[in-house]
C-alpha cells in the first residue's frame, strides 16, 4: 500500500499531469494504462480521486441468473469486497452488454450513498449512471453515459480484470482520475511522481511565462526552449 501522505499529494495534481509524469518515471506506460475515450463527468469541480481499484462487471439487458437468497448473498459478498482493504477504494465497473452498454444504470442515489459510506472515493464506469441531483455529495464519478432506468442491471462478477475505454484495470491497482479521464499508476512509480510533476511544472513555466510577455515572437520561443533544456 502507498503511504497516505503520498496518496494525498498525488491528489493535488490533475490526471494529465500524472500522465505526463509517468512518461518520465515509467516510459513503458507511454501508450497504455489510461482511458482513451471521453467519459461523462457530472461533477467536474470535484478534486481528483486517488485510490485502489475494486473491479466489477455488470449486465443490464437480461435478468440475473442468480436469484433469491443466492442473489442477496452475492450482493453482500460484493459489498464486503468493496469495503475491504486497501482503502480508499475506487469502484471500476465494466458494462458487459456489448453494443447496449449503458442500457441500465447500476449507479444512482442508493449505490452512490452506500458506496461512499463504505469508504469509496469514486466510481469509474463505461456504463451509465442516474439520479444526478440525488448523488452522494463529494463522491467523484466518470461514466460512459447518463440514463434514466436501471433496467435489469445486476452483478456479473467482481474482483477480476476489467477494461474501461482502453484502460485495463486489475483489482488493487492504484488509480488516479479527474474530469479528463483515468490512469493506472504502477505502485513502483508512485513515489517518483511528485518530483517528476515538479520538474514538468518548472519546465512548462519557462514557456508559459515567455508566451505571456508582450511582443512574443518565435525568437523568444527559441530562447525559452533552450532554457527549458537546462532545467533538470
Amino acid at each position: 500500500m502507498i503511504d497516505a501522505a503520498l496518496l494525498k499529494q498525488l491528489a493535488t495534481f490533475d490526471t494529465p499531469t500524472i500522465c505526463n509524469a509517468l512518461e518520465i518515471v515509467a516510459p513503458e506506460r507511454w501508450l497504455t494504462g489510461y482511458t482513451v475515450k471521453p467519459l461523462v463527468c457530472p461533477f467536474p469541480d470535484l478534486p481528483p480521486m486517488v485510490g485502489y481499484a475494486k473491479t466489477v462487471a455488470i449486465r443490464a439487458t437480461h435478468p440475473n441468473e442468480v436469484t433469491g437468497a443466492a442473489a442477496r448473498e452475492q450482493r453482500i459478498k460484493y459489498y464486503e469486497y468493496m469495503a475491504s482493504a486497501p482503502a480508499p477504494s475506487i469502484a471500476v465497473l465494466q458494462d458487459l452488454d456489448g453494443h447496449d452498454v449503458g442500457f441500465g444504470a447500476f449507479w444512482g442515489e442508493v449505490q452512490s450513498t452506500v458506496h461512499k459510506a463504505l469508504g469509496c472515493a469514486g466510481v469509474i464506469t463505461d456504463g451509465s449512471i442516474r439520479d444526478i441531483p440525488q448523488w452522494a455529495p463529494g463522491l467523484a464519478v466518470l461514466a460512459g453515459s447518463i440514463a434514466p432506468s436501471h433496467a435489469r442491471v445486476h452483478l456479473a462478477e467482481f474482483g477480476k480484470q476489467v477494461r474501461i475505454h482502453g484502460m485495463v484495470v486489475r483489482s488493487g491497482d492504484l488509480i488516479h482520475a479527474d474530469r479528463h479521464g483515468a490512469v493506472v499508476i504502477p505502485e513502483a512509480a508512485a513515489a517518483k511522481i511528485p518530483a517528476a510533476c515538479d520538474l514538468l511544472v518548472r519546465k512548462e513555466a519557462v514557456i508559459l511565462d515567455m508566451a505571456k510577455k508582450p511582443g512574443f515572437h518565435v525568437g523568444m520561443l527559441r530562447d525559452a526552449l533552450a532554457k527549458q533544456d537546462e532545467i533538470h
